[in-house]
This record gives structure tokens, C-alpha cells and sequence, in this order.
């Protein structure tokens, strides 16, 4: 799911290598904490944050799949 997250932003952003992911699992759900640059957090919520929100959706698809639990945190 890792890699989805980061294929996905990859694709918004303008500084593509400054994206990290720090997975970590609390209370059996896995935590995906995103960070971008600071020029491209907007882009990454978008307005009311509904790419964010589609972010979330997405990779929260694709892990039920797998039957894993999954959220997505946006850090600056």
C-alpha cells in the first residue's frame, strides 16, 4: 500500500523527491503518514480536501482487498 500512496502523489506534486511514507501499525490498523514538500501540501489535499479524501479512499480499497486495515495522515 506503501508504494500505491507514493505512486499516487508522485503524480501531483512538482517535488516528487521529497515524498516519504513512514509506515507504523497502532491498534491493528497500519498508519501511513505522508510527507511532502511544503509547496505541495496543497496539492496534495486540494480544495475542501477532496483529494485527500480520494487519496484515502483509494488505498483504503486496495487494502480491504487484502483484508487490512489502513489510514492515510497528511504531515507537512
Amino acid at each position: 500500500m506503501k508504494e500505491l500512496l507514493i505512486y499516487i502523489v508522485e503524480n501531483l506534486v512538482d517535488h516528487p523527491e521529497e515524498i516519504k511514507v513512514i509506515e507504523s501499525e497502532r491498534d491493528g490498523e497500519i498508519i501511513l503518514e505522508l510527507h511532502v514538500a511544503q509547496d505541495d501540501i496543497g496539492k496534495v489535499i486540494g480544495r475542501q480536501g477532496r483529494i485527500a479524501k480520494e487519496i484515502r479512499t483509494i488505498v483504503r480499497s486496495m487494502a480491504s482487498r487484502t483484508g487490512v486495515r489502513i489510514s492515510v495522515e497528511i504531515a507537512g
